[in-house]
């Protein structure tokens, strides 16, 4: 299953949750992260966090979403946005016939600098718990509904 992680600058939740995919759905998942409005760079406290938890931050980019529109792109299964509701974030939304969901996360790159280390872990808990709920499923035999109801499930967790 392709999944692509979409916020609109890919600097720090969906680059957690494309690391977490590829961490543990190796073998039944791959995840790409990609931006409406990247930033160009990788969040510093993502790749720190990242690099803690022993993920392989080696290919982790900032990635502009024109990348998975080109006809030579993968085939997105499902796409799960991860903008939080702070700020009045628009988050990018996916055209198309993949799944869709919508996994929202407050920025943690929208704190003070001193409280970085915090809320990038709370964020990244957050989506570890929902993407483990996800692939303790038996997502590969799971038809399209069945699917984006365990979807709507996950995002209610906190």
């Amino acid at each position: 299953m392709n999944i692509l992680v979409l916020c609109t600058g890919n600097s720090a939740r969906s680059i957690l949750l494309e690391s977490i995919f590829n961490t543990y759905g190796a073998g039944r998942v791959r995840a790409w992260s990609a931006g409406s409005k990247p930033t160009g760079v990788v969040h510093p406290q993502s790749l720190k966090l990242l690099g803690k938890l022993s993920h392989d931050i080696t290919s982790a980019r900032s990635n502009s979403w024109d990348e998975f529109a080109s006809p030579d792109a993968p085939a997105m299964d499902l796409v799960i946005t991860v903008c939080g509701s702070a700020a009045d974030e628009e988050c990018p939304i996916w055209p198309g016939a993949p799944l869709r969901a919508h996994w929202g996360v407050d920025d943690p790159a929208a704190v003070p600098p001193k409280d970085w280390e915090n809320a990038f872990s709370v964020a990244y808990e957050t989506l570890e718990r929902r993407a483990r709920a996800l692939l303790s499923k038996e997502i590969e035999s799971m038809s399209p509904q069945q699917l984006q109801t365990e979807l709507k499930a996950i995002s209610a967790l906190a």
